[in-house]
């Protein structure tokens, strides 16, 4: 059977102006590749209301899991909870398990649970709360809707939580050939051997170093037999 499939949606003004760089979904695509989880498209939207829902509701529709990442925080720019609710047609309200959940963590740290920070424990109806040990204040999945922070470590934490809950398939396995070759020079054979195994995916990543060209020519699958042969009669066909 094929492996579930899945989507990010990274959510931000500041991943989208380059005033910072998204490390979650290079991490998410790692830790879905381990577990059996193709992940199978990454869309960037801005802090906007329409755009998160539009995606929201798209992904959802279209890939088996949706991986969210930021605007769930205390500021008024943290829209993403509002937004899940709206594209599910779910009331949204502080509920009580993640209203105590933040209320134990800010008596401990001598600090008021204000309305901004209340702002996070607002969950839409129906959703489970996703654990997050670094900083307490949850996320939550929604039918196949992951909703997660999108400080790193938050996201790495809550990803930790919500993987175990989810039935993978066969892990991705990969290896790589070196070639001190162009891509233009091996692109025949590349394609006569993408050809015979078409159950793998056979990628060319072209380098140049001290003034040669090369390639590194990468194949991936779930049936590490198949790669193995692929990989066989590439360096074979090759000549290496």
């Amino acid at each position: 059977m094929a492996n579930p499939t899945a989507a990010m949606l990274v959510i931000g003004d500041e991943i989208l102006s380059g005033r910072t760089r998204d490390a979650n979904m290079y991490f998410l695509a790692g830790e879905l590749t381990k577990h059996g989880i193709d992940l199978k498209e990454v869309r960037i939207v801005s802090d906007d209301e329409a755009a998160i829902i539009a995606a929201v509701t798209s992904l959802s529709d279209s890939f088996d899991h949706v991986f969210t990442s930021g605007g769930i925080g205390p500021t008024h720019d943290d829209i993403t909870a509002d937004c899940i609710s709206k594209a599910f047609d779910v009331h949204l309200d502080v509920r009580d398990d993640a209203r105590a959940l933040l209320q134990a963590h800010y008596d401990k740290s001598g600090q008021e649970l204000n309305a901004a920070r209340l702002r996070m424990a607002r969950i839409p109806y129906g959703a489970t709360l996703i654990d997050n040990p670094v900083s307490t204040a949850p996320g939550f999945t929604l039918r196949n809707v992951h909703v997660m922070a999108g400080v790193p470590s938050v996201f790495q934490a809550m990803v930790a939580s919500v993987l175990p809950t989810l039935t993978g398939g066969a892990p991705l396995l990969s290896q790589t050939l070196r070639v001190e070759r162009g891509e233009g020079d091996i692109a025949p054979i590349l394609t006569a051997v993408a050809e015979a195994f078409d159950d793998l995916s056979i990628g060319c990543y072209p380098f140049q170093h001290n003034g040669a060209f090369g390639a590194n020519v990468v194949v991936r699958g779930s049936d590490g037999a198949r790669v193995d042969a692929a990989m066989t009669q590439l360096a074979r066909d090759l000549g290496l």
